[in-house]
């Protein structure tokens, strides 16, 4: 059965296009299906255009909620991409 875990996460910079291509790149490495939640509003990690257009901006608290057997490195990884200088 696949496992499915998520984390809150507290932005330190807007998700624009350099930050975006970053949790994608981190997503893209797992079979897992990773999503990120934002004002009621949910973008696969893997698309960058639908994770800019969540608006989420620095300061402001997105979800990362991964499903898949290997969600928990999955969930890891996006969430390291995210806070990335």
């Amino acid at each position: 059965m696949p496992e499915s875990c998520e984390a809150e996460l507290v932005l330190p910079a807007h998700l624009h296009a350099r930050p975006a291509g970053r949790v994608v790149a981190a997503a893209a490495r797992f079979g897992a299906d990773v999503e990120i939640i934002f004002a009621g509003r949910t973008a696969p990690a893997r698309g960058v255009l639908a994770l800019m257009a969540l608006g989420a901006t620095a300061g402001q608290t997105v979800t990362v909620r991964a499903t898949g057997d290997d969600a928990p490195a999955a969930l890891t990884a996006v969430l390291d991409a995210l806070t990335a200088e």
